[in-house]
């Protein structure tokens, strides 16, 4: 699998409104916070995608009446290998292979979470 080249981090709010972003392909700030779960005001989504767009995470389309459209620029396994590689690096002295361990030797992981990596695990021993 190719590396990306850009490491992409999101703040909590920021990987909400991506999600519907990635979920629709393109969306309006409307769209987005009928979308949301919980209340989040017009102007905090608006902010939001300026700030992705800043990032370079979302490109600003074009207008459907007097709002714009928005598109991802970067896919969700961008944003997962970034959030993956920060978190490694900030807890774990930047070892991948300790967070996976710690991981699975917590109480987040169930039996069949384990049995999937196992399998994944051997899946890669195989190629």
């Amino acid at each position: 699998m190719p590396r990306s080249k850009k490491l992409v981090e999101l703040t909590k709010c920021e990987a909400e409104v991506m999600d519907v972003v990635w979920d629709k392909g393109s969306v309006t700030v409307n769209d987005v916070v009928e979308s949301i779960n919980r209340d989040l005001a017009y102007t905090t989504v608006l902010t939001t995608m300026k700030i992705l767009e800043d990032k370079k995470i979302v490109r600003r389309g074009n207008k459907i009446g007097r709002a714009f459209t928005y598109q991802p620029k970067v896919s969700r396994e961008q944003v997962r290998e970034g959030m993956i590689k920060s978190l490694a690096d900030q807890l774990f002295g930047g070892s991948t292979r300790s967070l996976v361990l710690s991981l699975l030797q917590s109480n987040a992981v169930s039996a069949d979470d384990i049995a999937a990596v196992k399998k994944a695990a051997d899946q890669l021993g195989e190629s």
